[in-house]
């Protein structure tokens, strides 16, 4: 008989949604307040520039792989811990950066250490640490990594008002050494067997066949499609949002506004399911919370210069795009294996970082001087539509193997 899963431990959770607060906070969201000081003091173009974002996101989906199975052989600890200190290296050589080429060192070092610190390594630590809780501790992760943004982007202003953006930059390194290395090597300790993070053959589910069988799986692909469309389409909005709003014949008020607005609903929508998600039933919520982002991009591509459905595409979008993240997050331990969810995880890690690094580019493409962004959203309303669609038919094929 396999071990019983250990008690959900609100402590280990609380203290992973600290280091995701400032892993995202510090890191992926300090760049673009760092970005027009840094270029300022190299002489670098926007472009040269966002190159090295670019880079880290490269990196951060080829190291996808091997830290998923490094986590699904139990260590998640060495992982996360040394991904913080791979950020907190980074950072330090950031730091010190003279020219263009130390700039994109820099971040590529960021970008291995954010694949082993971001959601879903921990996402993974959690659900192989509670097998019937792993939902509920992915939703109370993506709280304070929600807040992220809404934390550091003012706090890293005024670092660099006060001590310029290099002594920012150690001022970060040294929270990654202070607070996150600490506390993922202290707080994941003691890592489960990987039996314990799939339920036992002969309880309602056959024996699991193993990771390469997974890979060919149609369940496997079918999220697959879903995952790697709808990191493209929510990867594809935020940099043109302004502009697209704009365009649609909104005030500039409103155009600064409604992206301000959209983190909040975000936020509210993760609060939403945490409280409410017990009342549903949780495929079926599966199936309606991505159906929120088609929704919200009709409702945008209705707009024209109407506020009422510009603000109909901030709470449809907002909201869908936050629990979206608990979807995805979920959705391979849930309909193809919990034992092997670590690393199926991270197979998807280079092709949703070549998406979501093409989608904002693709969308610039299709920006059209007279019809301005219409084309564009009416391809991301159809990518949208398609995740859904393979979404729904993976929990039906997952269904008929159960």
């Amino acid at each position: 008989m396999p071990p019983a899963a250990p008690a959900y431990d609100r402590r280990l959770v609380a203290w992973l949604s600290v280091g995701q607060l400032i892993s995202w906070g510090s890191v992926f969201y300090g760049f673009g307040v760092l970005l027009e000081p840094v270029e300022q003091s190299l002489g670098l173009t926007r472009a040269e520039s966002s190159l090295a974002f670019s880079l880290a996101l490269l990196m951060e989906g080829v190291m996808a792989w091997p830290v998923g199975r490094w986590i699904d052989r139990g260590h998640e600890r060495a992982v996360m811990t040394g991904g913080s200190l791979l950020l907190a290296a980074g950072l330090l050589l950031h730091s010190v950066v003279a020219t263009r080429w130390g700039f994109y060192a820099a971040w590529t070092l960021l970008g291995c250490g954010l694949a082993g610190t971001l959601y879903n390594p921990a996402f993974a630590a959690v659900t192989r640490r509670f097998p019937l809780d792993f939902r509920r501790a992915i939703i109370t992760l993506t709280f304070l990594g929600g807040l992220a943004s809404t934390v550091f982007i003012p706090l890293v202003a005024w670092g660099i008002g006060h001590a310029g953006w290099r002594g920012t930059l150690v001022g970060l390194a040294a929270l990654h050494l202070a607070v996150c290395a600490p506390l993922h090597w202290h707080w994941l300790r003691g890592a489960p067997r990987a039996a314990l993070a799939a339920p036992a053959a002969g309880a309602g589910r056959a024996a699991d066949p193993g990771f390469r069988a997974h890979l060919r799986s149609a369940p496997f692909l079918l999220i697959g499609v879903f995952v790697v469309l709808m990191m493209a389409v929510t990867a594809a909005l935020p940099p043109h949002m302004v502009s697209l709003l704009r365009g649609a014949g909104l005030s500039e008020a409103w155009a600064i506004a409604m992206p301000a607005s959209i983190g909040a609903m975000q936020v509210l929508g993760r609060a939403l399911l945490y409280f409410f998600e017990h009342r549903f039933d949780l495929h079926l919520a599966n199936r309606l919370i991505p159906c929120l982002i088609p929704i919200g991009l009709a409702a945008l591509l209705a707009a024209g210069g109407h506020v009422g459905l510009a603000l109909l595409f901030v709470a449809f979008y907002g909201m869908g795009n936050g629990m979206l993240t608990i979807v995805k997050g979920t959705a391979i331990a849930q309909y193809v294996s919990r034992a092997h969810v670590a690393t199926l995880n991270g197979a998807l890690g280079l092709p949703t970082a070549v998406a979501r690094a093409l989608a904002p580019w693709l969308l610039g493409v299709l920006w059209q001087p007279q019809a301005g962004y219409t084309a564009g959203l009416w391809v991301l309303l159809a990518g949208s539509v398609v995740a859904v669609l393979a979404l729904a038919a993976a929990q039906r094929m997952s269904r008929r193997t159960v």
